[in-house]
């Protein structure tokens, strides 16, 4: 691995051995931003779906995504690498499908992370407004707090875990109480009615099925940071089983809880009243009005978690491809002292600035627009790079699983049945598409948005043949995390003695 010399201040590693569990499920389920689901995406599922069984969607979503995670939990203990999707697409499906798989991951997650930027700025300038008579644009608390992140990018990983630790144990308190408090004072009293499949009819049930997949996303972050984790083989298959299993639960109870709260024949019309108030007028009214106010506050801090979150993310696919040479290798470049991507954070730092400068120059709406378009394209982005890496993953099991046995199988089957089952999410999700922006059917929106994947893949698949046939020497290093080709081979065949 190189490295800078003595008298330069980074390097090209990740701090190693320094989170557990309990620290990558907080980036995880800090990704998915429980109070910013409950307050925001599940009244718009509710609303723009016209579907009463959001809570059912909930479930299915979580059931596919723990037959994902079965084999991608298995592939984590082959492959610690930064680089994650783009790393497992490369071993399992070869290099040019790597890169395609990696330019894919970078526009999805920067989108994600961009698009919150919008909502958080909505929501912060409302909060100084309501508590301090403060009345600021939109993009001025997102300047601010985006400076803030970029400090907190290049400070220690676990300083950032203990961070989002934090803010996601209050708003999870938040979120529970909000809950209970709607189960014992249900507007038409408990039914689960929800969760039983005629709930599903007279919706869009494709948008739905986006829109929950969306609350979800970041829960395969977690191998993202195998380098860094103190024990890889066990902890990022243990904290990705973990996140899943925390969100699906968690999200589909606060699904029903808000269904109830409102009342099963009700919560359509008024979700589409109230859309993301809806949590805190019923918050008032169920609890007070001094628990509405924490909870204004604490979704503003929710979303910055999952901004911090989502930051991280994409500075360590930056640092990835730059340590294997797809893109510059400055973007390798680490805090010596703290062990972070710095280039990598940095680099997410500048596109965030533009994308969001753009937006405020247009005068777009921070909500309608830059929240609404680029959420959804990186939630049909991770949609179709977890169908992908599900084909990668029984491509490799296959051809590195010596001996089988009946748990090889069953991540290879694991692994298959959930890449038909993202495909069909993903087919369903772009063919409701103008219900997910709110569009009109023959608005351009609704193909040039999830052109945008597409074109990501396409512009990936060429840019690697060009490295295949151009520049053979970074081409055969693809998804082995800056290792030479041959060493990885030995690594292979000592893992998969291990494995069998």
């Amino acid at each position: 691995m190189a490295v800078t010399t003595d008298d330069t201040k980074s390097s090209t590693q990740l701090q190693r051995r320094s989170l557990g569990v309990a620290s990558i499920v907080f980036f995880v389920v800090a990704a998915s931003a429980p109070l910013t689901v409950v307050a925001g995406g599940v009244p718009v599922s509710f609303a723009v779906t016209g579907l009463r069984g959001i809570p059912l969607v909930y479930v299915i979503i979580a059931a596919i995504l723990l037959v994902f995670t079965v084999g991608y939990a298995a592939m984590s203990r082959h492959v610690t690498n930064a680089g994650a999707f783009y790393t497992y697409v490369s071993r399992g499906m070869g290099q040019a499908w790597g890169v395609a798989a990696a330019l894919v991951a970078l526009v999805a997650y920067n989108a994600m992370q961009i698009g919150i930027y919008g909502l958080y700025g909505f929501a912060a300038a409302g909060a100084l407004d309501q508590f301090f008579g403060l009345k600021v644009a939109w993009y001025v608390p997102v300047l601010v707090s985006g400076g803030i992140i970029a400090i907190l990018g290049a400070l220690q990983i676990d300083l950032n875990a203990r961070v989002l630790g934090f803010f996601l144990i209050a708003e999870t308190a938040v979120v529970l109480i909000f809950d209970i408090a709607g189960i014992l004072k249900p507007a038409q009293g408990l039914t689960a009615a929800p969760f039983l499949p005629p709930a599903l009819s007279g919706g869009a049930l494709g948008a739905g099925l986006c829109f929950v997949t969306a609350s979800f996303v970041g829960f395969e972050s977690a191998a993202i940071y195998g380098e860094e984790a103190k024990d890889p083989k066990r902890t990022v298959a243990r904290a990705t089983y973990t996140a899943v299993a925390l969100i699906g639960v968690f999200y589909a109870f606060s699904a029903w809880a808000t269904s109830m709260a409102v009342g099963d024949s009700k919560i359509i019309g008024v979700s589409q009243k109230l859309g993301p108030g809806l949590l805190f007028v019923y918050a008032e009214q169920n609890v007070g009005k001094w628990f509405s106010d924490v909870a204004t506050v604490l979704f503003v801090t929710s979303l910055f978690a999952a901004i911090l979150s989502f930051h991280n993310a994409v500075a360590r696919y930056f640092f990835s491809l730059g340590r294997e040479g797809v893109l510059p290798r400055g973007l390798a470049r680490v805090q010596r002292k703290t062990g972070a991507p710095i280039a990598g954070s940095m680099a997410q730092s500048v596109v965030a600035l533009v994308v969001i400068l753009v937006f405020i120059i247009a005068g777009k709406d921070p909500v309608l627009a830059l929240f609404t378009w680029l959420t959804n394209v990186g939630a049909l982005g991770v949609i179709f790079l977890m169908a992908l890496t599900s084909v990668s993953i029984v491509s490799y099991l296959r051809q590195h699983n010596e001996m089988v046995t009946e748990s090889t199988v069953v991540h290879e089957v694991a692994a298959g049945v959930s890449s038909v089952a993202l495909f069909v999410v993903f087919y369903l999700a772009i063919t409701n598409f103008d219900v997910l922006l709110g569009s009109k059917p023959n608005d351009p929106l609704n193909w040039i948005l999830p052109g945008l994947i597409v074109a990501a893949a396409a512009v990936g698949l060429v840019y690697g043949w060009y490295l295949k046939f151009k520049r053979p020497e970074i081409y055969a290093g693809i998804g082995l995390g800056g290792t030479l080709p041959e060493a990885h081979t030995e690594e292979d065949r000592t893992l998969t003695t291990l494995q069998s």
